[in-house]
């Protein structure tokens, strides 16, 4: 069947059918439906995030391809290709086991690890457990993404600037000021690329410039490296949700690194447990994921 899809759209991109956009369009569709049918069966976290970073390295390697082209601009399409660049590159720190350290360590089990990765910098990855299915965690971290910033004090307003289809979006997230003011008002422009297969899903982003949302006067234009979360049922318990959040930030200014290091490690901390008190405290929506 993907095969013939496949040949299907080859055969849409030859000069005599290039006004054929309905043919083309069927074609990615049907693709897709074809992928979310294969992926449909119980895959293991660590067998997906080895299959989204092939995909990704496809797009890398593969930037010609024209299947998109009759849905998105050159701009949306890059953002696309940005999108899951920074999906790679998050999937691919996380799944390097060697050299964590750990950063802090709480009673209930969270624990904040770091460590450094070239051409990166320091990053940060938080591992908790929330007494919540994936489901839930899905629609507050993805789709109700706009609302972080009445239940979480780190983050004064996040804001979609723009969707491109339904996996790829540009942001503006205004953090508050954090380490006793000593940490400046900072605000972030980036892509976003969000996907699920079978019982795992994927939050990854990184910077980005966005024309329509310039620096502003009195805040910093703070940076995020390659960052995703990774939501998937724990083993054993499917009521509960294994959260791992890698954090890759470049706060710029002039900050000492003790500061910084600090400041992190103890945002991730706090925003697990600002999100246990949200999820325990507002009524349970019917899931759309």
């Amino acid at each position: 069947m993907l095969l013939a899809t496949f040949k299907l759209c080859a055969g849409s991109s030859y000069r005599h059918m290039h006004n054929m956009k309905g043919l083309r369009h069927q074609a990615v569709l049907a693709i897709g439906q074809e992928l979310n049918r294969r992926a449909l069966g119980v895959i293991p976290p660590s067998a997906w995030i080895n299959q989204v970073r092939r995909g990704s390295a496809f797009l890398a390697v593969y930037p010609g391809t024209r299947l998109e082209d009759t849905l998105y601009s050159d701009q949306e399409l890059a953002y696309i290709q940005q999108g899951e660049e920074a999906m790679q590159k998050a999937l691919g720190i996380l799944s390097s086991q060697e050299g964590w350290k750990e950063e802090n360590q709480q009673t209930n089990g969270d624990k904040v690890l770091s460590k450094v990765v070239p051409e990166v910098g320091k990053v940060f990855r938080l591992e908790v457990v929330v007494d919540q299915p994936m489901e839930r965690l899905y629609e507050e971290l993805v789709e109700r993404m706009e609302a972080m910033g009445e239940w979480n004090p780190n983050v004064k307003e996040i804001k979609v600037l723009q969707k491109i289809g339904k996996d790829t979006m540009i942001t503006h997230e205004l953090a508050a000021d954090s380490a006793g003011s000593l940490v400046g008002p900072r605000d972030f422009v980036s892509v976003r690329c969000a996907k699920r297969r079978g019982s795992t899903c994927v939050l990854a982003g990184m910077a980005t410039h966005f024309g329509e949302m310039p620096e502003q006067k009195g805040v910093i234009r703070a940076e995020h490296g390659p960052t995703c979360m990774v939501l998937h049922p724990l083993a054993g318990s499917p009521s509960k949700t294994k959260l791992t959040w890698l954090l890759s930030i470049d706060l710029k200014g002039w900050l000492p690194k003790t500061i910084i290091n600090q400041v992190l490690s103890q945002t991730q901390v706090d925003f697990a447990n600002h999100l246990r008190k949200h999820l325990e405290s507002s009524s349970t929506p019917e899931a759309r994921c």
